[in-house]
């Protein structure tokens, strides 16, 4: 009965699995999570040191925590279709103001707003999924969204890294230009689902694309709800509770390190802005592979041996990047094979992370999501506040040492505090 009720976005019968708003969030990759993690710190970088660039990346990471509000103005209003277009037109005016402005506060500002109407826009993308198609279509469709929206964020590097070459500038608003023409697609090609009183249903698909997480739809459609806030008290000294310190130790390490990627890559190594992008491009692309065989090595060892190893590749790829950038040898072709296995070890994290929330969560799996998708939010802002403040201090190569003692002290910390969910089966890390 409810599924005859459902009122589909898709208006086209030619699109079974994938429709034409998809190319809304291809688009939003493209912008967000390809050509900004590259144009914004070289933008600022033009009149401001490692702090300032710190202070931008960890303003438009900490927009990721408005999500809470965005859901649930979605769900008691039904404006799943408005949400989607403000969002995109709230970020397409952070992106357009950027190169008119030089103050310092602005640029915060202006990367805060970003983050906001990104978190937004991504707040519905699986809403559109869940309450426009019956169930047994989910994972196909799901699918085929995170796939546009990695395949955008590829090409957003590869454009910001042709960009950047001759004008940063220019490359922004050629960003706000294609935010924009998202936001008109997603008008055009949407309408908000039928209200129906069912419990969100819990999706365990981890965010198929690279490191930034700013945008990512995936992340934003199980967010931290009053609910999971009472029950925190659950979740410290539990098993989760421990996972959620490695994770937040880890991430954070490398946060410090993705907040200055073109800048560092271009000042340690001599990584021009537009290698370095494509480089980027290169390691996200080669990424998207390991997601399924990521998906297979969890159950066939378990999620936690997999999140160690993949930890354990990390470490080893920013301690290559470091010594390269004591030691200044082979420096730019070593240094982008390094960074390749940071990005590939991705892959194998977010799976890993994802499935042992699922499997260690005390508050149950949606309340859990929403908890590790707040902290992943959070470790993002503190570790591009702290990689700006250490770089600031002790240049580049410090934000790389933060990085590298970030992952130590989370992989010490997973290898010797024992973490079993109390499960029959479930493993243990």
């Amino acid at each position: 009965m409810v599924q005859k009720e459902k009122i589909s976005v898709n208006k086209y019968p030619w699109g079974r699995w994938f429709e034409p708003w998809y190319l809304a969030y291809a688009l939003s990759g493209a912008t967000t999570s390809g050509m900004s993690v590259i144009l914004l710190p070289l933008a600022v970088n033009r009149t401001s040191g490692a702090n300032h660039i710190g202070l931008v990346m960890a303003a438009f990471n900490l927009g990721g925590l408005t999500a809470p509000l965005w859901g649930s103005l979605v769900d008691r209003y039904r404006l799943h279709r408005w949400m989607l277009f403000s969002g995109l037109l709230i970020t397409t005016i952070g992106l357009a103001v950027f190169p008119f402005t030089t103050n310092k506060s602005t640029y915060v500002g202006l990367a805060l707003l970003q983050g906001i109407g990104a978190a937004a826009a991504a707040t519905v993308a699986n809403l559109f999924v869940v309450e426009g198609h019956p169930q047994a279509e989910w994972d196909e469709r799901i699918g085929w969204l995170q796939t546009f929206y990695g395949g955008g964020q590829v090409a957003g590097l590869l454009l910001a890294g042709a960009l950047s070459q001759v004008d940063v500038d220019a490359g922004l608003l050629v960003a706000a230009g294609l935010t924009l023409l998202a936001a008109l697609i997603g008008w055009l090609t949407t309408s908000t689902p039928a209200a129906f009183h069912v419990p969100r249903p819990v999706l365990l698909y981890p965010g198929r694309h690279s490191e930034w997480v700013g945008g990512s739809p995936q992340r934003f459609y199980h967010h931290l709800t009053l609910n999971a806030i009472r029950q925190l008290g659950l979740v410290f000294g539990s098993p989760f509770g421990i996972f959620i310190m490695v994770w937040l130790l880890t991430y954070a390490g490398s946060a410090a390190f993705f907040s200055f990627y073109p800048v560092l890559m271009n000042e340690l190594y001599g990584v021009a802005p537009g290698l370095s992008s494509t480089g980027f491009a290169v390691a996200a692309g080669a990424g998207l592979t390991l997601y399924s065989p990521a998906g297979r090595w969890a159950d066939r060892f378990g999620p936690a041996r997999v999140l160690k190893a993949a930890l354990g590749v990390r470490l080893l790829a920013f301690l290559s990047l470091f010594v390269l950038g004591i030691t200044h040898f082979g420096q730019a072709w070593l240094a982008l094979l390094s960074f390749l296995f940071i990005v590939l070890a991705w892959s194998l994290l977010s799976v890993s992370g994802t499935a042992l929330t699922a499997q260690l969560s005390p508050v149950g799996e949606g309340e859990g999501m929403g908890i590790f998708n707040a902290a992943t939010a959070l470790a993002g802002t503190i570790g591009a506040v702290l990689g700006g403040w250490v770089a600031g201090y002790w240049g580049y190569n410090g934000a790389i040492a933060l990085a590298v003692v970030g992952i130590v002290f989370g992989l010490v910390f997973a290898l010797t505090r024992r973490v079993d969910s109390g499960r029959p089966g479930s493993p243990a890390l």
